[in-house]
């Protein structure tokens, strides 16, 4: 999810793979792996992101926390019943 929306961002943007790596100070390879889903993004890369490409950082974090939160949770048996617990621990 978050890498898609970090690729649609960039290219909207006009940015390659190796400039916005290069901002980030990370390695091009990385940053294709993280966009492809194969990795994960850092929150602090994705602040840095959200300000370099002039995007809702609200949106971004939002994206980047429902990623990481379906990648640890997709696989378990009793994944919407923990979901319910979490939603009402944190209402």
């Amino acid at each position: 999810m978050i890498g898609q929306k970090i690729r649609e961002l960039r290219e909207e943007n006009d940015f390659l793979l190796r400039q916005l790596a290069a901002k980030l100070d990370i390695d091009t390879a990385q940053l294709s792996k993280m966009e492809r889903g194969e990795r994960f993004f850092k929150k602090e890369e994705i602040i840095e992101i959200s300000r370099i490409l002039k995007a809702d950082k609200q949106e971004l974090l939002t994206i980047w926390l429902a990623d990481k939160i379906y990648k640890t949770i997709k696989d378990e048996e009793y994944v919407f019943s923990a979901l319910k617990l979490v939603e009402q621990k944190l209402q």
